[in-house]
């Protein structure tokens, strides 16, 4: 049944379009009316490959009516969240917690769909057998505000921990974590693909959290689809194939993580095959039809409330931050 079901996806997507990922010949969707603009910047940062459907997504993205698809590499994800906010780039794939952050200190950025479900891991040291164990331990992040920073305050506070006072963080690069934890300078370290991957291989630390699998975190979106405000506002048609774009791409990752991890390889991407294609069989990429980003929104929002770290409630972050219109058009659309 499910060599049936791949067999059907795939033949399908060569009406979708995607030539540079699955070797066939890209059309034009017929779906009307064309976009308003057929020019897209996507802000993109690496080395996280878990946000693999908005790569994915370029050809889907031609066949959809965009002739200029740009991808804006920027280094850190406070500049994507930059570029976001500005309008310098009108979309992105990436945390949920981030983007409420940025929607709470007013930019104009829409949440549209959701994306994947669980990219984070957390592993520690033998002296770090639960996540209370982090009680008076050494955390490292790659900086206060990022992506992983903004997670580990949700599950401290998940649990009744400060994340202000009950762990020590320890800002470093997420290249140094490796050695930080090996030496056991650090109890504990928070990161996303292909790092987990890597750690698992070589056998560093051991999983204390996996969000694709741990409640409550495996029932929730950990990374979305948000455009800028005004781009949605201009050009209602062109979101909605963009949107549709990504989560075909979505699909693609889900149903084919073999070619997939080979395209991120082949397009620099992801430097390894095998931690690329682990990463990818681990995240939950299919999710996006059966989750409610509402959840992810309202719960996350929620917590980071009860944190301190945001001021805006999660009504008004769902009010000013948030457009579900083109997704539940798609789910109707793309059914099945």
């Amino acid at each position: 049944m499910r060599d049936r079901t791949r067999r059907e996806f795939v033949s399908g997507l060569t009406l979708a379009g995607t030539a540079g990922l699955l070797g066939v010949l890209p059309g034009t969707a017929s779906a009307k009316p064309p976009p308003e603009t057929t020019t897209l910047r996507i802000a993109e940062g690496r080395p996280g490959i878990c946000i693999a459907p908005q790569y994915v997504a370029a050809d889907l993205l031609r066949s959809e009516g965009f002739t200029d698809v740009q991808y804006l590499s920027k280094a850190t994800l406070a500049e994507r969240l930059q570029a976001l906010a500005t309008g310098e780039a009108q979309m992105t794939v990436t945390f949920v917690p981030s983007l409420i952050s940025r929607v709470d200190a007013g930019d104009p950025i829409i949440v549209l769909a959701g994306s994947h479900v669980g990219c984070f891991e957390l592993f520690g040291t033998e002296r770090v057998g639960a996540i209370r164990d982090l009680k008076g331990k050494s955390v490292a992040i790659s900086g206060k505000g990022g992506a992983d920073h903004l997670f580990l305050s949700v599950i401290l506070l998940q649990l009744g921990l400060d994340p202000r006072r009950d762990v020590n963080l320890v800002v470093s690069p997420p290249a140094g974590t490796i050695r930080l934890l090996t030496e056991g300078k650090i109890d504990a370290v928070l990161h996303f693909p292909p790092a987990p991957q890597e750690f698992r291989a070589r056998k560093i630390g051991h999983v204390i959290l996996n969000s694709s699998i741990d409640r409550p975190w495996s029932q929730y979106f950990c990374c979305v689809v948000a455009a800028h405000r005004d781009f949605v506002r201009k050009h209602p048609v062109a979101t909605k194939r963009a949107v549709r774009a990504i989560v075909k791409a979505a699909d693609v990752c889900a149903l084919e993580p073999e070619r997939t991890a080979r395209f991120l390889v082949d397009k620099g991407y992801a430097e390894r095959y095998d931690y690329a294609l682990q990463a990818l069989r681990d995240v939950p990429y299919a999710k996006w039809r059966e989750y409610n980003p509402e959840d992810a929104v309202r719960f996350y929002s929620l917590r980071l409330h009860e944190a301190g770290l945001i001021k805006s409630s999660p009504q008004k972050i769902l009010t000013q931050g948030t457009d579900w219109r083109f997704l539940n058009e798609l789910k109707k659309e793309l059914k099945g």
